[in-house]
């Protein structure tokens, strides 16, 4: 028998073997590392999960909602829910997509929804990713080790099965599929932070893994080449490309990434982008303030997940708020992610202070403040002790016939034992996540 430790150590062995790396491209340099896994899983109850699913169900379902009519009538605009500057003043906003109505309505078929369970055991929503949101492959291949190493672990608990993602993940892409055409995932390629990813989850899910050049528009259809040149007409592509370099014709035209003209296919309904381009505008940050009202506007419901309390400068009742109690809180800037620009108030000295009180008051929509919750920490090995660290869930919810949450998630964790910032690009690492069956 292992022991917990000696468990970790050899599934880490067996996923650095597998190539199992998270790679960051910074300032001109691409780092690859392992992510480290820990042994000891994080288990949800099936109460927990039961009640967590239908709040992930009502708010993706909310969100997608928005996103069809911010890019068609923009009625939650004209009925002054949400404020015009918040729209078209995002980074996520896309003109390109004004009109265009994916099939089957569908815009976030894949959304990561990352939440925190506070030590009232409540969850609270800390951010929705609904462009590109990665992390699912590492789960699944973990506790596929793991159950290798120690396969009397799953015949002991009955947890759910977290191999199902790649077949949720193919049925996502086939109730979009235009055509019966070929389903691919695009990848940037090797130098991506999440390549492993993508190649991991074509090999598992049956469906081609294409790189930049592999896909070329002819009469508004997109098309597979491949290795050989044999042409096949592609239906739907989960692409791991970002907007911007998405379609060189529509967005940055120094994109080496994209795919000339196939912003042009899509908006004629000849080929699935999944997820769909111009989604960034629902996960801003500064939207996100707006989700529960969302809920209610759309669906008539009270959400059943909320959201961090958050405040928007924005308004001058919440810059009052903020300005006068920014010690207690955590500030962050809506143009970073991956916990890049996350400032806490009680870390800053009185100049850092003075300073993002001028940028708050000069620059109101570039911030969101939110009050620190104190999450839960969980235990994970370090060397051979337990320790206990911050930690988060980000929840996967596929939307196609029907919206479902993969009964699985990426728990991340902090390595610092004074940080709440868990992500892996601050190299934070995973765990397991249980989901128990009864």
């Amino acid at each position: 028998m292992y022991t917990l430790a000696e468990q970790r150590d050899t599934v880490n062995k067996w996923m650095e073997r597998f190539g199992v790396r998270f790679g960051i491209y910074k300032n001109g340099v691409f780092d690859e590392q392992l992510f480290p896994f820990d042994g000891i899983p994080r288990t949800i109850s099936h109460n927990d999960w039961s009640t967590m699913e239908k709040g992930l169900i009502q708010r993706v379902n909310a969100l997608n909602i928005f996103l069809k009519d911010i890019y068609h009538k923009k009625q939650i605009v004209k009925n002054g829910i949400i404020p015009e500057e918040f729209i078209y003043s995002s980074k996520g906003y896309l003109p390109q997509c004004e009109f265009i109505t994916p099939k089957n309505e569908v815009y976030s078929h894949i959304s990561g929804i990352d939440l925190v369970q506070a030590k009232d055991d409540n969850w609270f929503i800390l951010e929705d990713n609904l462009r590109i949101p990665s992390g699912a492959s590492y789960p699944i291949i973990a506790r596929t080790i793991t159950r290798k190493v120690s396969p009397a672990t799953f015949k002991e608990n009955d947890i759910a099965d977290n191999r199902s993602y790649p077949s949720m993940l193919k049925k996502t892409m086939e109730y979009v599929n235009v055509d019966e055409g070929l389903m691919v995932i695009l990848t940037p390629g090797r130098y991506n932070s999440a390549f492993f990813e993508h190649s991991y989850l074509a090999e598992k899910s049956g469906m081609v893994l294409a790189f930049p050049g592999d896909l070329i528009v002819e009469n508004d259809c997109v098309y597979y080449k491949g290795l050989f040149d044999k042409k096949k007409r592609v239906g739907s592509i989960y692409r791991r490309i970002s907007d911007e370099f998405l379609d060189p014709l529509a967005f940055d035209s120094s994109s080496m990434l994209g795919v000339p003209n196939l912003m042009r296919a899509y908006s004629k309904g000849n080929v699935a982008l999944v997820n769909a381009p111009g989604n960034g505008v629902a996960d801003d940050k500064g939207i996100y303030y707006f989700v529960p009202k969302m809920i209610e506007y759309y669906l008539g419901e009270k959400p059943i997940l909320q959201n961090a309390p958050t405040y928007l400068p924005y308004f001058d009742y919440d810059k009052k708020y903020i300005l006068e109690h920014l010690k207690t809180l955590v500030i962050k800037d809506v143009s970073e992610a991956g916990g890049y620009g996350v400032l806490f108030g009680r870390d800053m000295n009185t100049e850092q202070l003075a300073n993002i009180k001028h940028l708050i008051t000069t620059e109101p929509r570039r911030w969101i403040a939110q009050e620190v919750i104190d999450f839960k920490d969980l235990e994970i090995i370090e060397g051979n002790e337990t320790v206990f660290r911050k930690a988060d869930l980000r929840a996967f919810v596929l939307s196609e016939a029907e919206t479902k949450v993969w009964k699985s998630g990426l728990t991340r964790f902090s390595r610092d034992p004074t940080s709440f910032i868990v992500n892996s690009s601050q190299g934070g690492g995973f765990k397991d996540t249980w989901v128990l069956n009864k």
